[in-house]
């Protein structure tokens, strides 16, 4: 099992920015690919970004590209998702992900809790 504990969600204004933290404990060598998830209330869970093993790799959604940036510390088993020029629609709640696999994207077996960003107008 790994177990995933997100940290660095808050309240923030328009564009304003807040990086968030994703740190990997138990079964580490587990937590190969690893990205960034969101749900915003009433709404699916949507991707947001994912990172690659070696961090070569990454994708964006669309709707964070050029704004968002996702990169990992692999010695401490830890994603980061910096977020810039947010926006109100950014408003959810975030969820790292890792999964064994180390080219999937989408697809992932173990989930954190989330953490809560707002961004007020």
């Amino acid at each position: 099992q790994v177990q995933l504990v997100e940290s660095g969600g808050g309240l923030v204004q328009a564009g304003g920015s807040l990086r968030l933290s994703c740190a990997a404990s138990g079964r580490t060598l587990s937590a190969n690919a690893m990205g960034w998830f969101r749900q915003a209330p009433g709404k699916e869970r949507e991707f947001v970004a994912a990172i690659s093993m070696s961090g070569r790799s990454i994708r964006y959604a669309d709707s964070v590209k050029d704004r968002f940036t996702i990169s990992r510390d692999s010695a401490k088993y830890t994603v980061y998702l910096q977020m810039d020029s947010l926006k109100p629609e950014d408003t959810a709640v975030y969820y790292c992900a890792a999964d064994p696999d180390p080219t999937t994207i989408r697809i992932y077996r173990y989930w954190g809790q989330g953490t809560q960003v707002t961004v007020s107008s």
